[in-house]
């Protein structure tokens, strides 16, 4: 059986399950420096029919945003959440957990969807989990739009930051969780809070990133 033929049972059988090192409330499937998963080149995952495996991290903007989402609950209480590139589904459990109305969890990565399904069953949360590619349609009328680690990249930087900004225009709170990726606009973001988070050393250049979570604001 190939990986791609059982998402969830490829996840199982190459992660464990850890608290989440900054909101350790929450349990995941994560992959660790000690497993072969994190080892392996872009060139074996290509052969084995695999995309990087984002969902098997648990990356400082998703750990800033779901700490400020389980402190503020306040915010979320009764409102429609949407996560956008969920991975593992972190930010959106917590989202839950802080008793949003309901939490939609969006990924095109079919084994950050698969990931995200088994996490929310861990934490005995429920979750929609949406497998398109939302940036090519108007963003959806949620509440709130939570988006952890999203500017790392100038080609996905340059789709993203428009669409936010639509779902803003729209009236949606758009909150954003990012250690200071270099795409990060700053020019268009409120700090809201500010974190030292502990990651994973075989991805990050440093094992505690200081991370921030921010508001999207008007174009001055």
């Amino acid at each position: 059986m190939t990986p791609r033929a059982d998402p969830s049972a490829f996840i199982r059988a190459n992660t464990r399950v850890h608290p989440v090192p900054h909101t350790p409330e929450i349990r995941l499937h994560l992959a660790d420096e000690a497993m072969d998963l994190w080892q392996k080149t872009e060139a074996e995952l290509e052969k084995m029919n695999l995309p990087p495996p984002f969902w098997a991290f648990a990356w400082a903007g998703g750990q800033a945003l779901a700490r400020y989402v389980l402190d503020n609950p306040q915010i979320f209480a009764g409102r429609a959440v949407l996560d956008f590139a969920t991975g593992s589904g972190l930010v959106a459990i917590a989202a839950a957990r802080a008793g949003a109305a309901s939490v939609t969890a969006c990924d095109i990565d079919p084994f950050a969807n698969a990931a995200t399904a088994l996490n929310a069953a861990l934490n005995g949360v429920s979750l929609a989990i949406l497998a398109d590619d939302l940036l090519d349609a108007p963003p959806p009328a949620v509440d709130v739009l939570l988006s952890g680690d999203v500017f790392y990249e100038k080609p996905m930087a340059e789709r993203v930051l428009p669409w936010l900004d639509a779902a803003r225009k729209a009236g949606t709170t758009v909150l954003v969780g990012d250690p200071g990726r270099s795409y990060l606009p700053m020019d268009r973001l409120e700090r809201l809070a500010t974190y030292d988070i502990e990651v994973n050393r075989s991805l990050e250049d440093f094992s505690v990133k200081r991370t921030s979570v921010f508001q999207l604001r008007a174009e001055a």
